[in-house]
């Protein structure tokens, strides 16, 4: 379980920074959104800040490697992002694509590792079994591996991934809509700090039920937790019945955790917000009342060091 994980992974770390750092591993947000970002389809109107699908990446400068969480339709883009803080070496540069699941804005971007546009050759992609198998066996993606586009890799629930003596990956198990694969979440780690990337999620309760813990414990052993965001309440969406698009609201987030200290608050980052969730707008009287109770809003280009 990843409280019992973190738990023993727990060390001392520097304070977090909001600086642009340059430092040895830098964790970088290329995507904030949800899944279709925004403007979203059949919005075209929509004159608010833009948002492309929630991805991370992390560059390893002492180990010359780079890390993609997610592979969000926007790939093209934010690996433009992310060449131009941490050049590749060769080709695409990256040393693994780590996926959480089988939702469109965290695997699709992986159509364009293909021969109609990259003809990547053995991009390495770590993914749990359940989501391996969907790639092998379902086209376009099925192609991919048949061509030698990407290598897959499979990953276990709290079973560590190790890049090298400086960084590895943790994936646990995440209630979640579980059509085509599993869902997990990854904890990063170095030797000084620790990132949780918990892009979806049902709700706190299903996933405490899992764990068997409070909310504190999440928060307790690492630096940085980037979290559901999808909604901000109950009110978002008119018209539709939000009960049936189970997230937790960025409000119920905030009532969870309103027991932790400043400190512990100032380690989460909302991401994955929807086109229609108000913390988009940094202005929002949302995204100031969150920032007032000491919380963080992800915002792509935001940089952290992890060591």
């Amino acid at each position: 379980m990843i409280l019992s994980a973190l738990a023993l992974a727990v060390s001392q770390a520097p304070a977090a920074s909001q600086e642009a750092p340059i430092c040895q591993r830098e964790l970088v947000v290329l995507g904030a959104g949800q899944d279709a970002g925004a403007p979203q389809i059949g919005n075209a109107d929509d004159d608010g800040p833009r948002l492309l699908p929630s991805s991370l990446a992390v560059i390893d400068r002492e180990n010359g490697q780079r890390f993609l969480f997610d592979a969000s339709p926007a790939i093209s883009e934010q690996l433009a992002m992310l060449d131009a803080i941490a050049p590749p070496k060769d080709g695409l540069g990256l040393d693994g694509i780590f996926l959480t699941h089988a939702h469109i804005g965290h695997y699709l971007g992986l159509a364009y590792l293909g021969r109609e546009a990259a003809g990547a050759s053995n991009v390495p992609v770590y993914a749990m079994p359940r989501m391996a198998e969907f790639l092998r066996t379902n086209g376009p993606w099925s192609q991919l591996v048949s061509l030698g586009n990407i290598e897959l890799r499979e990953m276990t629930a709290d079973g560590f991934v190790v890049t090298s003596d400086e960084f590895g990956v943790l994936p646990f198990s995440v209630p979640h809509r579980d059509e085509y694969s599993e869902t997990v979440g990854f904890v990063l780690m170095t030797p000084d700090r620790r990132a949780i990337y918990l892009p979806d999620i049902d709700s706190w309760e299903a996933f405490l039920d899992q764990e068997n813990g409070e909310p504190e414990a999440l928060v307790a052993g690492i630096d940085y937790l980037f979290v559901d965001a999808t909604f901000y309440d109950d009110d978002e969406l008119p018209g539709r019945d939000m009960s049936k698009i189970p997230h937790p609201r960025v409000i119920e987030t905030m009532e969870a955790l309103k027991q932790l200290t400043a400190s512990d608050h100032a380690k989460v980052h909302f991401i994955h917000y929807n086109h229609t969730n108000p913390i988009r707008d940094p202005d929002s009287a949302e995204s100031r009342e969150a920032k007032a109770k000491g919380f963080n809003i992800a915002r792509r280009g935001d940089r952290f060091c992890l060591d």
